[in-house]
């Protein structure tokens, strides 16, 4: 696959939440490739560790719990100013409704939405004293097809794609712009332990195009985002779903 080069993405300092595997490490190895400056936290050291060496170190592991948000603000303040913060960090534990206590509602929450809050705020005012910048967050589209046992991720995505309506006009006066991309059904190695074989061509069906969406898909959206090219681009969300119904 031949893949577009952003010049104004090289020697741009970006950090991505979640960046070990998945979505994340495909996003880590596109900025890699852009020649950017690339900072990515994760609590997974092993898969982390892995990616840095994979990039022959053309990327910075920054070992970080972001439900921990003074950890979180420590690692930001030490990567210093940016000029691109990917909310990507996630995670999508399946949880039955009548399962659900207070005490989990927390912790999912702060998994899921709480530190794509404290992130941005925490960067922002360096990136205005940058000139602008990007901040690209993750929703999700699972809340919008209303899927099973997923009701508190779901409950986050959405809460995340309406926090990047609100920033985009909190910031926008700053040059500073604030996007949300909604990936379809991506196939990542914990991904592909929901889905059998029927439930992959469940998947297809529902697709308009018929092609398996990968990480570099997501990537590709994220970096034009990301690049001088997306400058006008803010307070929407920007779907990578081939399609689905």
């Amino acid at each position: 696959m031949q893949a577009a080069i952003y010049p104004s993405l090289e020697g741009k300092r970006v950090v991505i939440t979640g960046g070990g595997s998945g979505i994340g490490a495909g996003l880590v190895e596109a900025f890699s490739h852009q020649k950017a400056e690339v900072h990515f936290l994760d609590i997974a050291k092993e898969d982390s560790q892995k990616l840095v060496e994979k990039l022959a170190g053309n990327a910075v592991f920054h070992h970080c719990d972001l439900t921990d948000l003074g950890a979180l603000a420590r690692t930001l303040k030490a990567i210093g100013d940016v000029d691109v913060l990917v909310n990507n960090a996630a995670n999508d534990d399946r949880h039955a409704l009548e399962e659900i206590t207070p005490e989990y509602w927390d912790e999912r929450m702060a998994v899921n939405l709480r530190h794509v809050m404290f992130a941005t705020q925490a960067i922002v005012p360096g990136m205005k004293a940058r000139g602008g910048g990007a901040v690209i967050n993750f929703g999700s589209i699972s809340w919008h097809l209303g899927l099973k046992n997923l009701v508190l991720y779901e409950t986050a995505k959405a809460g995340i794609e309406g926090m990047t309506r609100a920033m985009a006009r909190e910031l926008g006066e700053d040059n500073i712009r604030v996007t949300c991309v909604v990936p379809g059904n991506v196939r990542t190695p914990r991904q592909t332990k929901w889905y059998t074989p029927e439930g992959e061509a469940e998947i297809m069906s529902e697709q308009a195009i018929k092609t398996r969406i990968h990480p570099h898909h997501i990537a590709s959206m994220v970096l034009f985002l990301a690049a001088d090219d997306g400058a006008a681009c803010t307070g929407h969300n920007y779907w990578v779903d081939a399609g689905w119904r």
